[in-house]
């Protein structure tokens, strides 16, 4: 059940006000990831996909202070997949999207991880996770 008041929800009303997406696109990283025993011996390669919807306000942003940066976004993600062995990627993109939800700028979040190498036949597989705020 929704527990928004309607005064606790986004409001989209304005012409002025909209969503703006921060994105970073298949940042790659090498990553200690996987069940296999194989991938627990040797790192390998991920690509983290994340975009952020952060509720723009009247203002036009004219400095680095007044949004979501995507190298603080990447560099979170980065720490977060070098550190120490994670087993599932769902489980790293749980911790990626909680993280940076801590933000309370970002109404949403998409973390989608990738493993190019996983399987020889497809470009890549993965996972996509979404969250909304409230």
């Amino acid at each position: 059940m929704n527990q928004q008041t309607p005064d606790s929800r986004p409001d989209f009303s304005s012409s002025t006000r909209g969503l703006r997406h921060v994105f970073v696109n298949r940042l790659a990283v090498e990553a200690s990831i996987g069940i296999h025993p194989h991938e627990r011996e040797i790192k390998q390669t991920i690509w983290l996909t994340i975009d952020a919807g952060v509720l723009e306000d009247s203002a036009t942003p004219e400095a680095i202070g007044d949004v979501v940066c995507y190298e603080n976004m990447s560099k979170i993600a980065v720490a977060m997949a070098s550190d120490g062995h994670i087993d599932l990627v769902e489980t790293l993109a749980e911790r990626i999207a909680d993280r940076l939800m801590q933000d309370p700028r970002l109404i949403q979040i998409r973390v989608q991880i990738e493993k190019p190498q996983a399987i020889e036949q497809a470009a890549s597989v993965g996972i996509a996770i979404s969250r909304l705020r409230g």
